[in-house]
C-alpha cells in the first residue's frame, strides 16, 4: 500500500509543469502545517504564486486545502520519497526538516535551491547535530543568535556562506495574539496552575524527577498539568504512564496529550521546563514566567563548545525565570511564588526582550513570502539561462 501510494505521488509530481515546481514545499508531518500555512496563504493569495505542497503524512491538514494556486501531493516515507528527494527538479524547495543530505533523504542531483525554516527560536549548535544545517543554501532565521552561530560555524569549518534571511518566528506572533485575546475566567482566589512541559529524552524532567516534582507542587497547593512531549510517549511510554497513574484521582492534577493542544498553555500561570525551546515562546509570547529544572543539557553535538557561544536556551534562563536543581525540588514552590509576584513588571520585561531577540515581529509571514518569491524568480531566471 505504502509503495503504491509513493509511486503514485512521485508520478504525480513528475508530471507537473515547471510553473508548479517553481516553489515546492515539503512537510514531514502534519504537525508542521502551522509553519507553512501562513506563507502558503500569502503566496497563493496576495502574491498570486503557485505552490506545490508535498507531505509524507496522510493526515496532514495541507492535503485538505483547496485553492487554484495550490496543489498537494502525498508521498509516504519509503523508496519513492527517497527517489523524490534525489532526483526532484524544482527551483526552490522549502522545508523544516533538519539534517538534509546527512541521512537517507539527500539533496537532488539537479540544481535545486534549498530553504530551511527554523521551527523554533532555539540555538543551532547544541541540541541539534553539528552539521544539521550545512546543506541548505538559505536559512530563514528566527533571531540574531542563530545568525551569529551559523556564521561562526562557517568561519571555523571553511564552509561557503549561506544566505541568511532575517525571518523571525511566526509561531511566536501567533502565541502573542492568542495571549492577548485569551480570557481565562479564573477567580482571584483560585490556586495558580503550573504547566510541566519539558523536552524529551532520558535526561528530561519526566525521565528523571517528574514524579517527585509533581508531588511537591501538589502538596504546596498548586494545580498541576502534566504535558509530555509526544516523543516521550513514543520513546518512554512506561515512564509517562507510571507518572500519570501515580496522581490519577487527584482533582488538582491533569494530564494532557500535547498533540495539537494549546489550551493548557493559555490557562497556565507558569511553565516548568528543562531545555525545551518552547520556554522562549511561552515567556516572550504569553509574557508569563518559566521555572527551569536543571537536569543535564540535551546535547546532540558534543563539539558545541567549539563555537565559543553559549546557547540561547542557557542564556535566557535567568532572564525569563529561575533555575532549581533536581536535587532541591523542595525549593520549587518558593520559586513559583517569587516568579508570580510581579506580573506587570514581568510582562514589560518580556516585551522589551522579544524586540531584541526576534526578527520582524508582526510581519514575518508577508516578508518571508516575498523573500521566497524573490529566490524563486532568481532561480527560475538561472534555470532558463541554462536551457538551450
Amino acid at each position: 500500500m505504502g509503495l503504491m501510494s509513493g509511486w503514485r505521488g512521485w508520478r504525480q509530481f513528475r508530471k507537473l509543469p515547471w510553473d508548479w515546481r517553481n516553489i515546492v514545499i515539503y512537510s514531514e508531518s502534519g504537525q508542521d502545517w502551522h509553519q507553512f500555512s501562513g506563507l502558503i496563504e500569502q503566496l497563493n493569495g496576495p502574491l498570486a504564486r503557485k505552490v506545490c505542497y508535498v507531505t509524507s503524512d496522510p493526515a496532514d491538514p495541507g492535503l485538505e486545502r483547496r485553492h487554484e494556486n495550490y496543489r498537494a501531493i502525498w508521498i509516504p516515507e519509503g523508496l519513492f520519497l527517497t527517489v523524490f528527494f534525489q532526483v526532484n527538479r524544482s527551483d526552490i524547495f522549502v522545508l523544516t526538516m533538519m539534517d538534509l543530505h546527512n541521512l537517507n533523504l539527500k539533496r537532488s542531483t539537479y540544481p535545486v535551491h534549498y530553504v530551511y525554516l527554523f521551527h523554533s527560536m532555539g540555538s543551532t549548535h547544541m541540541v541539534d547535530n553539528e552539521d544539521s544545517f550545512d546543506h541548505y543554501e538559505t536559512l530563514f532565521c528566527a533571531g540574531p543568535h542563530q545568525v551569529k552561530e551559523i556564521r561562526k560555524r562557517e568561519q571555523l569549518k571553511g564552509l561557503p556562506p549561506k544566505h541568511l534571511f532575517d525571518y523571525g518566528h511566526p509561531r511566536l506572533e501567533a502565541v502573542i495574539e492568542q495571549g492577548r485575546t485569551y480570557t481565562a475566567g479564573k477567580s482571584l482566589t483560585e490556586a495558580a496552575t503550573v504547566l510541566i512541559a519539558p523536552t524529551w529524552g532520558e535526561q528530561s524532567i519526566f525521565n528523571t524527577c517528574g514524579r517527585e516534582l509533581i508531588r511537591v507542587l501538589l502538596e504546596a497547593g498548586y494545580r498541576v498539568i502534566m504535558r509530555p512531549h509526544y516523543q516521550s510517549n513514543r520513546q518512554t511510554p512506561d515512564v509517562i504512564a507510571a507518572t500519570r497513574k501515580a496522581f490519577a484521582g487527584n482533582d488538582r492534577f491533569e494530564y494532557i496529550d500535547r498533540m495539537g493542544e494549546t489550551d493548557s498553555i493559555m490557562r497556565s500561570d507558569i511553565l516548568v521546563s528543562d531545555w525545551s525551546a518552547m520556554a522562549l515562546e511561552y515567556a516572550m509570547g504569553l509574557e508569563k514566567p518559566v521555572l527551569f529544572i536543571d537536569v543535564p543539557r540535551r546535547v546532540r553535538n558534543p563539539n558545541w563548545r567549539e563555537l565559543g557561544i553559549e546557547p540561547i536556551e542557557a542564556v535566557i534562563r535567568t532572564r525569563v525565570g529561575e533555575v532549581v536543581s533536581p536535587d532541591s525540588l523542595q525549593d520549587a514552590p518558593a520559586a513559583v511564588e517569587r516568579l508570580l509576584s510581579e506580573p506587570e513588571r514581568f510582562r514589560t520585561k518580556m516585551q522589551e526582550l522579544r524586540e531584541k531577540l526576534v526578527f520582524r515581529l508582526g510581519h514575518s509571514i508577508p516578508d518571508g513570502a516575498q523573500e521566497i518569491v524573490r529566490l524563486a524568480d532568481e532561480r527560475q531566471a538561472a534555470r532558463r539561462g541554462r536551457q538551450p
